[in-house]
């Protein structure tokens, strides 16, 4: 605990220190340097706060057993003091393991926007019709936080479907909530061309990619290969008569992005260069990942979107998360977007095996 509390003492020192210089006038006049310095110092808010209730408590429980020495003999304050300080120790070990917490390593893609590409699997028109429903389930998620939606490209059905939908999710924290979401989500259900009244098992997959800005990634000009076409199936009126739509093809890896929703054709290349730019950012980090030891990629998941995540089955009304054996019967809430019981629960099962690996690493020390 000694190493710990030397740690927070120095964030605590950190931000101390940004609360001065984010007052600072000649600061507030260099707008881009304070949003950086603003920026910093709110990231470290609620660790500062934590643990100075942490030392308040550990204050009052001194304090207490200093009371307690005096009321020698009054068995009633005695026994008043006893209770105030088991009351204390309790909440102290709540906030230590807050504290803990929140001194893992962060994700730097925490705070990201997130590129979101659902596609339909196995299950022909049903897998599909699956696809959107994933896709109203994540729209209405985002909704109910304050996020904004908006779909770079898709490829409709005529029966409501998608056979592809790519959207973007613009809010903070948007990656932290929604990066446990990459993998193959699978329905159990009868599907509405179904005469027979069976069960079918059908699967779309989906890949949460942050946003990767332009300093994450450096694109040469010279790697691309830009098409420009005529919008075709579905769209607003206009955007089928003119060549709008832009495919982009990365030639060094041979990536390729479609983008025709929007009428203009710079709109177009500039959602489709996000996407790429998104999924270049995942691949690198993938490669990356895949260099790190098997026992540090034994988080929830590993984002791989072969990976079976999620089964809904709607005979039963439940839903069920296979990489923390949860299951909770609240089917309809989910898909519509009630989805914090289950992103808590397997956050709460991530920072577990982090604790866990980090006290593993300190033992074997």
């Amino acid at each position: 605990m000694n190493g710990m509390i030397e740690k927070l003492e120095a964030v605590e020192k950190k931000y101390e220190e940004l609360t001065i210089k984010i007052a600072a006038p000649e600061v507030i006049a260099k707008q881009e340097e304070w949003r950086k310095l603003a920026k910093e110092h709110a990231s470290l808010e609620e660790i500062v706060s934590c643990f100075r209730e942490y030392k308040n408590t550990a204050e009052r429980i001194k304090e207490n057993h200093e009371l307690l020495k005096e009321a020698s003999g009054d068995s009633e304050m005695e026994e008043l003091i006893r209770s105030d300080i088991e009351n204390l120790e309790e909440k102290k070990e709540k906030l230590e393991g807050q504290l803990k917490i929140l001194l893992l390593p962060k994700d730097p893609n925490d705070e990201k926007n997130v590129i979101v590409e659902i596609r339909a699997g196995t299950g022909g028109e049903e897998a599909a019709l699956f696809a959107g429903d994933l896709f109203r389930m994540y729209s209405r998620y985002a909704e109910k936080q304050g996020w904004k939606t908006e779909i770079i490209d898709s490829n409709p059905t005529e029966l409501g479907g998608f056979k592809e939908v790519i959207f973007e999710i613009n809010g903070s924290g948007a990656y932290s909530r929604l990066k446990y979401e990459s993998g193959v989500h699978r329905v159990q259900r009868v599907p509405t061309t179904e005469a027979g009244g069976r069960i079918h098992t059908s699967a779309a997959t989906v890949a949460v990619l942050p946003e990767a800005e332009e300093i994450d990634i450096d694109i040469n000009p010279n790697d691309l290969r830009i098409d420009i076409f005529r919008a075709s199936g579905h769209g607003g009126q206009g955007v089928n008569t003119t060549d709008s739509a832009v495919r982009i093809t990365h030639l060094p890896t041979g990536m390729v992005v479609t983008c025709q929703d929007e009428r203009s054709q710079l709109k177009n290349k500039e959602k489709a260069l996000k996407v790429l730019r998104a999924r270049l950012l995942e691949k690198a980090q993938r490669e990356q990942n895949e260099k790190i030891a098997q026992d540090r990629r034994s988080q929830v998941g590993t984002g791989d979107r072969s990976e079976r995540i999620r089964t809904y089955n709607f005979p039963q009304g439940r839903v069920t998360d296979h990489r923390i054996g949860l299951t909770i019967h609240q089917l309809t809430n989910v898909l519509e977007g009630e989805l914090d019981e289950i992103i808590d629960a397997l956050i709460a099962d991530d920072q577990a095996k982090r604790l866990a690996r980090l006290e593993s690493k300190r033992c074997s020390r």
